[in-house]
């Protein structure tokens, strides 16, 4: 169904090209997984499918790629659009329409099928991503999962023979994403869709995969196999395989189902012991990146930690109320954020996480009660001064972004923040290693921009930092070097509140869960209280070892030494 014969991607002013000698090709009805570390040309991979490379991005193409028969080189996008389905890392960028049952419509609408057609198969595309009580809803007003569901939809409904998926699950919550997965599942067995996806989160999806493609290193040719074979070797691998590597266990097991069967031994070498006390536990010991390196460390240090006005909370919401419109998306809310703690908000998308950050930088003007950042009333506070005393990484960075290059984006968040000049630049590079200030943001990847507006906000160094979904797109390395720089910033007394529906990340790094369900809080607690009892939000290492309390790969191999 798609074959791919020598191919090799170059973009115009790049030394080298962006993936070379890709020979690859997927039969019909199969799911394939491509994996790799970031930056070594997923996202190319994927575009090379739907043609929008190079006839959208332009660069070079050597090479054939074939989808059902269709040479991508002489087919435009638009030539393919029966054929092909894509959803990128941006669901934004693919809307047309202003509501889910109308951008559901459209795709069909440019195929020209039949009203009758149409209907049916919005109906069944809203019960399959449960989407139904959505269908009037404006796009502009979900939250980002909800979105992620509705491009994906949209996709779907033209039924197209190929499905090209950029992280799809990366604005899903858990639930969320294993129905999404098993929609696709159905598909690929049912219908014999063929589906090639890219995803950074292999814990949610190694296991649905037939092969997987693995990206070893930038310019290097791919590697194909079973996901076994595959993860066996590869550098990337989800704390599954981690603990099983540990372990000892041969074959490597890709499902929790399968590694609690061949726990046992594991379970008796743990007992007696527990993990280590006192906050979320150490960073991993194999293949993550280390701390942050000195020059980050002594820009904290040198202009010192902020501090609640009179030694106070970061944050205090008492009786918050949110309504928009006709949707209650916060009520009743209580939540205290001390100096140096670090929250995980979670719970299902809409739940009001993202509302709840808004509130606390003054996006978002309460219906009900009170908020205080160190003291202060956001909505009431100037801008210049509220950046110091709050910080809020976005869903989506590119709206902090606004600059043509780097350097300019540098330069003016040292102006806004009245930092000496520099001081963002310095940030980039430590979490940037190897971008230039000329690079436009948006030729950065998904994970990249990430970055560049983390070091935006820090450049003001504000006591309080707001993060939502902050890994979308990091590979684990990249995500280990954030866990990393917040550690750090943690230390030196930020509080630090992030809206994730990573529940790995939970678990590397949050004192404290609280879990919010159709705006309320339901659970507030340590994370191991909180993360254990909860089947959806617990981690892998938690379900496989359950009901001991251990929350990662790294607490059990300190155990174990």
């Amino acid at each position: 169904m798609i074959r791919f014969e020598n191919v090799s991607v170059t973009y115009d002013g790049a030394a080298e090209p962006a993936v070379r000698g890709v020979d690859l090709e997927v039969p019909e009805g199969e799911l394939v997984l491509l994996v790799g570390p970031s930056g070594v040309g997923k996202s190319t991979v994927l575009g090379a499918v739907s043609g929008l490379v190079p006839h959208f991005t332009g660069g070079t193409l050597r090479g054939r790629v074939t989808v059902a028969g269709r040479d991508t080189r002489t087919h435009k996008p638009r030539e393919l659009a029966d054929v092909v389905g894509t959803v990128g890392q941006d669901p934004l960028a693919h809307f047309v329409t202003d509501t889910v049952e109308d951008e559901l419509a459209y795709g069909m609408e440019s195929l020209g099928l039949a009203p009758e057609v149409m209907r049916r198969r919005v109906e069944e595309t809203l019960d399959l991503l449960g989407l139904a009580a959505l269908r009037d809803r404006p796009i502009a007003t979900l939250s980002g999962g909800q979105r992620q569901r509705v491009a994906i939809g949209s996709v779907l409904t033209p039924h197209p023979k190929v499905l090209v998926l950029d992280e799809p699950t990366s604005a899903l919550d858990p639930a969320a994403a294993e129905e999404v997965l098993a929609v696709l599942q159905r598909l690929v067995h049912d219908l014999g869709t063929t589906v090639l996806l890219a995803e950074h989160r292999l814990e949610r999806v190694v296991q649905y995969a037939d092969r997987v493609a693995l990206l070893p290193s930038p310019g290097a040719a791919p590697v194909l196999g079973t996901p076994a074979e595959v993860m066996a070797l590869s550098p990337v691998f989800p704390p599954v395989v981690d603990l099983g590597r540990l372990a000892g266990w041969s074959p490597l097991p890709l499902t929790v189902r399968d590694a609690r069967r061949r726990a046992g031994e594991l379970r008796e070498r743990l007992a007696g012991r527990e993990p280590a006390p006192g906050g979320p536990p150490h960073a991993p010991v194999e293949a993550p990146a280390p701390r942050p390196r000195v020059p980050v460390r002594r820009f904290l240090r040198r202009r010192g930690p902020a501090v609640a006005e009179a030694g106070g909370p970061a944050a205090e919401v008492r009786g918050l109320g949110v309504r928009r419109d006709r949707v209650r998306a916060l009520h009743g809310v209580d939540l205290t954020v001390a100096a140096g703690e670090t929250i995980a908000l979670m719970g299902r998308n809409g739940a009001g996480k993202s509302t709840l950050l808004g509130t606390l930088v003054g996006l978002v003007e309460p219906s009900a009660g009170e908020v205080r950042v160190g003291g202060a009333v956001p909505r009431r506070t100037p801008p210049r001064e509220l950046v110091r005393r709050v910080g809020l990484v976005p869903q989506e960075p590119r709206d902090l972004l606004y600059a043509d290059t780097v350097a300019a984006e540098c330069a003016a968040a040292d102006h806004d923040a009245a930092a000496p000049a520099g001081t963002c630049r310095a940030l980039v590079s430590e979490l940037l290693p190897g971008v230039t200030d000329a690079t436009h943001p948006r030729d950065l990847s998904e994970g990249q921009r990430l970055a560049l507006a983390l070091a935006v906000v820090l450049t003001a160094r504000p006591p309080l930092l707001l993060l939502d979904e902050p890994t979308r797109g990091l590979d684990y390395a990249a995500k280990a070097r954030l866990v990393a720089l917040l550690r750090s910033l943690a230390a030196e007394g930020h509080a630090i509140v992030l809206a994730t529906h990573d529940v790995e990340l939970a678990a590397e790094l949050a004192h404290r869960v609280v879990l919010l369900a159709e705006g309320e809080v339901i659970a507030d607690g340590a994370t191991a209280e909180v993360v254990v009892s909860s089947p959806s939000f617990a981690p892998q290492v938690t379900k496989i070892l359950a009901p001991r309390p251990w929350l990662t790969v790294a607490q059990v191999r300190e155990a174990l030494r």
